[in-house]
């Protein structure tokens, strides 16, 4: 499990574009695919340990940006004229430090050379999508394990059928 100091950069709209589910979601709706994005980051989060901070291009919208939580996810859309590619490298800036790892998850290659260039780590649109998808297996593999440990270890399957049916006349009496 990584350190809670990590952090992982993404460029929303870049894994948007990227992973097929939600490029398939966008085409009915921006907002379902930003919401199944980051429920997706929700659940990598709490896998991986690293803390997720994704970055939407609001570069046309006027405003000063927003930024707030959603499932302990950070998300920032940017403010008036500032693109997300501006913005993560001015995270990037901020977050780093020499006790921690920052990566910075987006296809773009020009960000990725410019992120790495400040010391942070690259991770494709693919890779992150691999990354995201094995700790969700894992999570299952686990829950799965739990589930058949629980159902072992409970004293209702020690018993052979005949001392269930038993034991279930006398409770129904």
């Amino acid at each position: 499990m990584a350190d809670m100091r990590d952090v992982l950069l993404v460029d929303g709209y870049n894994m948007i574009g990227a992973w097929p589910e939600l490029s398939a979601l966008a085409k009915s709706g921006l907002q379902e695919a930003r919401d199944r994005l980051l429920e997706r980051l929700a659940d990598h989060q709490a896998y991986s340990g690293r803390r997720v901070i994704v970055v939407f291009d609001a570069y046309r919208v006027p405003g000063l940006g927003k930024t707030f939580s959603q499932s302990k996810v950070q998300i920032y859309f940017t403010k008036e004229k500032e693109t997300a590619d501006e913005c993560i490298e001015r995270l990037v800036r901020e977050l780093s430090s020499r006790r921690r790892s920052i990566y910075v998850a987006t296809s773009d290659l020009v960000e990725q050379h410019v992120a790495f260039g400040q010391g942070a780590l690259r991770v494709s649109a693919r890779e992150l999508l691999t990354e995201v998808e094995e700790s969700e297996r894992e999570v299952q593999k686990r829950l799965e394990e739990n589930t058949e440990r629980l159902q072992r270890n409970t004293l209702d399957a020690s018993l052979s059928p005949e001392m269930r049916k038993m034991f279930e006349k006398w409770r129904r009496q």
